[in-house]
């Protein structure tokens, strides 16, 4: 049995190493010491997790709690009684995620306190970055996939699929630590096992998504939705949501439509929900939300807030992978087993004013804009490449709160001056490129100071620091270069336009998308 401290001793390590290499090879020696199960929970604790994506638990400890435990220990020497173990401290976090409820709390602190009693300086150090998702040390998990690539004996494309089907990189890394690479050439998509959507790159206009797929593409409507994928076999229907999460109980309408509009003995499908007002035009996204979180209710609710299905895309039927079908093939197979109602609406165009002209349609019926995608183009499950490409007239950006300002006037109380930051995929962190105040009603910065004092790291009275997990989508007028910030850059006029609560704050938008938006503004006026 492997214990806690061990790992602390390697993260402590990895905060050391410099070089991106170094840091693969101090985690694969680590790996290979462990057991199959320990390999697991270690990579997920190596990159702050504490459970497996697409548990519907969470672990819900507050920096209070946690601060309130380590302050009460803090005086004390190491208990009496073994260090814990990385499975002991696997299972704690199991055992709070599922406590819910009157007194949750108490019991949950008192399981923190069981294992931080044992613990030493150091552990109880990267137990509380852990906890609160900011391990600073440098590994993230594209870091942690190269170390399975180098453990597995794999390429790695190869790994980074097999994560992307699991849906579950400590099961992978679990897998890899017991069979070697046989368990990456194993991963195959299964019926039921959620997996990572594809992703799309942004870019401004049709003519740039027409010269970046040469010269011809299919353009389909650009949904104010909520991606979903479809799992069918026989006549049972399964919803997942793009954060890996089963939603089925939540989206009758959905399945009723997919039951009666897909004609497949097993299917994936890839789609999109839309919240549908009373006059048949799509509702905003936070409408969304609230069929999404519902568990009570959900046949009256469901009747206030229909949902419409839309598919666009086939990952699989009748015992046939096709990841890796051409999406122009993947359309028609799609089209061959989906009523023409339940598909997404798309025409194939390589004249620019052909698309234009869709684009307006589709403002016109209100939607966001337009999705791009080369007609050769594979399917890859949660990678971000230019083969999808997002055509929205109003520039955006998902950016994660990492801190919050106390107002004043008007705002005394709430949590109202929002610290808005990218992903950095270099370090696995957030940098911050801005702040607002913008966009938000009364009742939501009630709401969201609920919500950020729930995740709250520290506060000097002005400041509160929080932990990155709240996702928006901010739109603002320009982009400037500014010492202010680490990033070096700041959004002039920004404001919230939404919460993105379907997102993962690693799928928000990177630093380099920040950089790459900066550096097109001059091509429209000068860089100086």
């Amino acid at each position: 049995m492997t214990s806690y401290r061990e790992l602390a001793e390697v993260c402590e390590e990895l905060s050391r190493l410099s070089g991106r290499k170094d840091k693969v090879a101090a985690i694969v020696r680590f790996l290979r010491r462990l057991s199959p199960e320990e390999a697991g929970h270690a990579a997920l604790f190596l990159i702050g997790r504490t459970l497996p994506e697409g548990l519907e638990e969470r672990l819900e400890i507050s920096w209070a709690t946690l601060d309130e435990v380590l302050e009460n220990r803090g005086q004390q020497t190491l208990e009496a009684g073994s260090p814990p173990t990385i499975l002991e401290v696997a299972e704690a976090f199991r055992r709070m995620a599922g406590i819910k409820g009157k007194g949750s709390r108490e019991r949950k602190k008192l399981i923190l306190s069981s294992l931080i009693s044992r613990m030493t300086a150091l552990e109880k150090k990267w137990f509380t970055r852990m906890v609160i998702g900011e391990m600073q040390h440098g590994v993230n998990e594209g870091v942690l996939l190269e170390a399975l690539s180098e453990l597995a004996e794999r390429p790695l494309e190869k790994v980074q699929r097999a994560d992307m089907l699991l849906g579950d990189v400590s099961e992978l890394a679990m897998r890899v630590r017991a069979r070697g690479g046989e368990a990456v050439d194993e991963v195959r998509l299964q019926v039921f096992r959620p997996i990572k959507p594809m992703l799309a790159e942004s870019c401004e206009s049709v003519e740039e998504a027409l010269r970046e797929m040469g010269g011809e593409a299919a353009f389909e409507y650009k949904y104010d939705g909520a991606r979903v994928h479809i799992h069918v076999r026989g006549g049972e229907v399964r919803v997942f949501s793009r954060r890996l999460s089963e939603i089925t109980g939540s989206v009758p309408d959905i399945v009723g439509q997919v039951r009666e509009g897909v004609s497949a003995r097993e299917a994936v499908l890839d789609g999109e929900a839309v919240a549908i007002g009373v006059d048949g035009r799509p509702l905003p996204f936070q409408e969304l939300l609230k069929r999404f979180r519902r568990v009570h209710d959900v046949e009256e609710v469901s009747k206030k807030i229909p949902l419409k299905l839309r598919l666009f895309d086939i990952l699989y039927l009748d015992g046939r992978d096709l990841l890796d079908e051409e999406y122009s093939r993947r359309w028609e197979i799609m089209a061959g087993v989906v009523d023409e109602d339940l598909l997404t609406p798309r025409i194939i165009a390589s004249e620019p004013g052909e698309a234009e002209e869709f684009l307006r349609k589709a403002l016109e019926e209100g939607h966001e804009g337009l999705m791009a995608k080369r007609l050769d183009s594979p399917y890859r499950p949660g990678r971000r490449e230019k083969l999808w490409l997002k055509i929205k007239p109003a520039e955006t950006l998902d950016l994660v709160i990492v801190a919050a300002d106390w107002g004043h006037g008007r705002r005394t109380g709430w949590l109202s001056n929002y610290h808005l930051a990218a992903y950095n995929p270099e370090t696995g962190g957030f940098e911050v490129v801005g702040k607002t105040f913008k966009g938000l009603t009364d009742e939501e910065f009630e709401v969201i100071t609920k919500r950020l004092l729930s995740l709250k790291l520290s506060d000097d009275g002005y400041t509160v620091r929080v932990k990155p997990q709240i996702v928006v989508e901010v739109a603002f007028n320009e982009i400037q270069r500014s010492p202010k910030y680490r990033s070096g850059y700041a959004l002039r006029f920004a404001r919230i336009v939404r919460f993105r609560d379907d997102k993962r704050p690693e799928e928000a938008d990177t630093i380099d998308r920040i950089r790459e938006l900066y550096l097109r503004q001059f091509e429209r006026k000068s860089l100086a």
